[in-house]
């Protein structure tokens, strides 16, 4: 069991790694962890296929990774002091994904100040799944710019969040968890019953660190605009987690998200969040912002308690 004190500087470890290193180019651990999702779903997603199998699948793929934390952290701490706390927070640096968002959005900003559309709806096609084909530039600014503030609760602050409570075992747990939803959580034929109990279970982990999220914008952002947002146009949202995190962070960025999207040739018409300008292309930055920002208040937050509670 990590102390505060230690337990502050891994999360400090672990994002530096992040933002120094970003994703890793090969081997990505939770790249192979998808392909390993995607064929135990296709073995075991049969048309008889019921909650109950969704539910050993998700055991079947998680609970093996999330052990072998455990075993080799418990190993770790048993063989030196040292080599358990930089464990910790190598495993934080592999399920952090805050450097990942400012990577994959600031390039379609780019693209847009540069005109070059054809670039941003490519580059937006790869981390959002509604479609670019047609899109303009208010249509791709919205797709990152709620990209960046849905994924600052599932790439960051969750991640951290779970670490702080079970460390570099509980970071794994809660990024597989979530990668599962984001693969299996979906309400077509092909995932209603397979993927309820991994949506399900995401919405569990998320509940706190969602709320948490939203917070966190509103406190760094237009505050009363961010709150207002949160309590009237969250409970409208179709996700109990993304709704809060959503409306917290386009009030808080005084934008106007949401609205009408493509899915599939079909366009859906969603609930407005926020209020205030149509997102634009300096927008993209203006949310990565506000996610690191957070990022920074979190850390700060976690050491300063973490000294006092040590004496230090």
């Amino acid at each position: 069991m990590m102390t505060g004190l230690t337990t502050a500087l891994c999360l400090l470890f672990g994002v530096v790694l992040d933002m120094a290193f970003g994703e890793v180019r090969k081997w990505h651990p939770l790249v192979g962890f998808g392909h390993l999702a995607n064929r135990v779903e296709q073995g075991l997603n049969r048309a008889s296929a019921s909650r109950w199998t969704g539910a050993i699948a998700w055991l079947l793929v998680v609970l093996p990774f999330v052990l072998l934390a455990i075993l080799t952290l418990w190993f770790a701490h048993h063989y030196t002091t040292w080599l358990a706390p930089v464990l910790h927070g190598i495993l934080l640096y592999f399920c952090l994904g805050l450097r990942s968002l400012r990577d994959h959005n600031l390039p379609i900003q780019q693209a847009l100040l540069d005109g070059d559309l054809a670039t941003a709806r490519r580059l937006t096609s790869y981390i959002v799944s509604r479609d670019t084909d047609d899109a303009d530039e208010e249509y791709l600014a919205k797709a990152s710019v709620e990209s960046v503030l849905e994924n600052g609760c599932d790439a960051v602050f969750g991640t951290l969040f779970w670490f702080m409570v079970l460390g570099g075992a509980g970071a794994v747990l809660y990024r597989l968890a979530n990668t599962l939803d984001a693969m299996w959580g979906y309400r077509s034929s092909r995932f209603l019953r397979f993927g309820c109990v991994a949506a399900r279970i995401d919405d569990g982990l998320n509940w706190l660190p969602a709320r948490l999220t939203a917070l966190t914008y509103a406190v760094l952002g237009n505050t009363r605009l961010a709150l207002q947002c949160w309590q009237r146009q969250a409970p409208r949202w179709s996700s109990p987690n993304a709704g809060p995190v959503m409306a917290a962070g386009a009030g808080a960025l005084h934008l106007t998200l949401g609205g009408n999207a493509r899915y599939d040739g079909e366009n859906e018409s969603r609930p407005l969040l926020g209020k205030g300008k149509l997102a634009a292309a300096l927008d993209i930055q203006r949310a990565w912002q506000l996610v690191f920002g957070g990022t920074l208040l979190w850390l700060g937050i976690i050491v300063l308690a973490a000294l006092f509670l040590s004496g230090i």
